[in-house]
């Protein structure tokens, strides 16, 4: 059955590009509603921006929607991700600025206001998106991919100059709560000298050391360190899994990530929905929802550091 929140969860925070303070609010939506964002601060009729990969207007440093009005929502990745990890179809996200609070660079707050305050079962059936053949874009040596699978897998390499990050790969069947469990916590990054770059053209200007774990050569600068060896690659995969929810239902695929971003991410589901025999919509079975991120949590599994 398709779920929602049970009831509004607020979240308020400042954004991590723009500095700007902003108050979040995702709210309970019925069944074939889908997910909305909801700009508060402009014209309702400018109001509603969908949580869409042919909304998403290309950036290399986060994921922003944009609806037919010009109105806007960008690092919209770690709450998607959160939405999609916690197996949820339908919800409404108010919000009251531009850009989504970053929190503490993760989805680990998201995810644990959810399950502690519980989802809502829909009374329809949950679609998802089965991947039928290969579909991969590339730019040099970077390269995304999406292969047939019975169930989201997620295989990522990144590859940094700096010791504290290196060369890291990891390969994950996203079902049974594998996201909340492995991946939600894992946290934004960067380097120093990226960080400079980025505020040299107003960008980053929300980021300080507790919302992202910021990196100079082999020194960790953030405080307490690193909450995994692999925390790198590991949010890369939180990343993707936001990214790929703009397809508007759950993906049945391996995703193979080698060095790619926000951008590869969104023109691989343009790919893919450009070729109309690359993918079909199923209406999913005990056994497929079985196999879904998000399926048999808990509000036990709720994570306990945040």
């Amino acid at each position: 059955m398709q779920m929602t929140v049970k009831s509004p969860i607020t979240f308020t925070g400042v954004g991590l590009h723009s500095g700007r303070p902003a108050r979040m609010i995702l709210r309970p939506a019925g069944a074939e509603h889908g997910i909305w964002f909801k700009r508060t601060d402009v014209a309702p009729d400018a109001a509603l921006v969908p949580a869409h990969w042919d909304a998403v207007q290309p950036t290399q440093l986060c994921t922003r929607i944009v609806n037919r009005q010009g109105t806007s929502v960008s690092t919209i990745e770690h709450v998607m991700a959160a939405v999609a990890g916690c197996g949820i179809q339908n919800l409404m996200i108010e919000i009251d600025g531009p850009e989504v609070p970053i929190l503490d660079g993760s989805s680990a707050p998201f995810v644990s206001a959810i399950l502690s305050r519980g989802l809502r079962r829909l009374d329809a059936p949950i679609r998802a998106l089965e991947v039928l053949q290969t579909v991969e874009v590339r730019n040099g040596d970077a390269f995304a991919r999406l292969t047939p699978c019975d169930h989201l897998e997620i295989d990522f390499h990144i590859d940094f100059p700096d010791a504290a990050i290196g060369v890291q790969d990891k390969r994950l069947n996203m079902a049974n709560g594998t996201f909340v469990h492995e991946l939600c916590d894992s946290r934004t990054f960067c380097r120093q000298s990226d960080v400079e770059a980025m505020r040299a053209k107003g960008l980053a200007l929300g980021g300080t050391l507790e919302n992202a774990v910021v990196v100079d050569g082999a020194q960790v600068l953030s405080p307490g360190g690193l909450r995994h060896e692999d925390e790198a690659v590991r949010h890369k995969m939180l990343d993707a899994l936001g990214d790929l929810a703009l397809a508007g239902a759950p993906l049945l695929a391996r995703y193979t990530g080698f060095r790619a971003g926000h951008s590869m991410t969104n023109a691989l589901l343009r790919a893919l929905f450009a070729r109309p025999d690359a993918c079909r919509m199923v209406v999913c079975d005990t056994g497929m929802m079985a196999r879904l991120p998000g399926a048999g949590l808990r509000r036990s599994d709720a994570p306990r550091h945040v």
